[in-house]
């Protein structure tokens, strides 16, 4: 859920951040180390939080799709089609991680995995085990 949170009323232009789900019903608030260095506190201290719904937030992929993935997807329909069934923020995730990827061979290296798993096939990609149960 995507909010913009103070602590102790800094930083003075409050810090947009994701809550994250528990899967019970509830969130979580991870406070950037930037947000803790602004409001000079640390982990166990006593804080006042003020949270409130980030407004500006908008939902989507904030990285392009690289072109060797897209062509790469759209030769290969299983694949397309799983990729097109995964949620927004696993498609963005996706993206971020290419996007961050040094070499191109790395994204190479990545866009083969990526395919393999988008394929249907167990395999590892971003540090996940996909398919096998899951």
């Amino acid at each position: 859920m995507p909010v913009v949170v103070q602590v102790n009323k800094k930083p003075i232009e409050p810090w947009h951040i994701n809550m994250m789900p528990t899967g019970k019903g509830g969130f979580y608030l991870y406070l950037h180390g930037d947000v803790r260095k602004a409001s000079n506190t640390k982990v166990g201290d006593l804080v006042l939080i003020e949270l409130d719904f980030d407004e500006q937030y908008r939902n989507g992929p904030q990285h392009s799709m690289p072109k060797e993935f897209a062509s790469a997807l759209s030769l290969n329909t299983v694949a397309r089609q799983n990729w097109d069934n995964l949620s927004p923020s696993r498609q963005k995730e996706i993206l971020r991680y290419l996007a961050n990827l040094k070499t191109k061979d790395a994204l190479n290296r990545n866009i083969k995995k990526a395919l393999l798993v988008l394929s249907g096939a167990d395999g590892r990609f971003m540090a996940r085990s996909w398919h096998d149960g899951a």
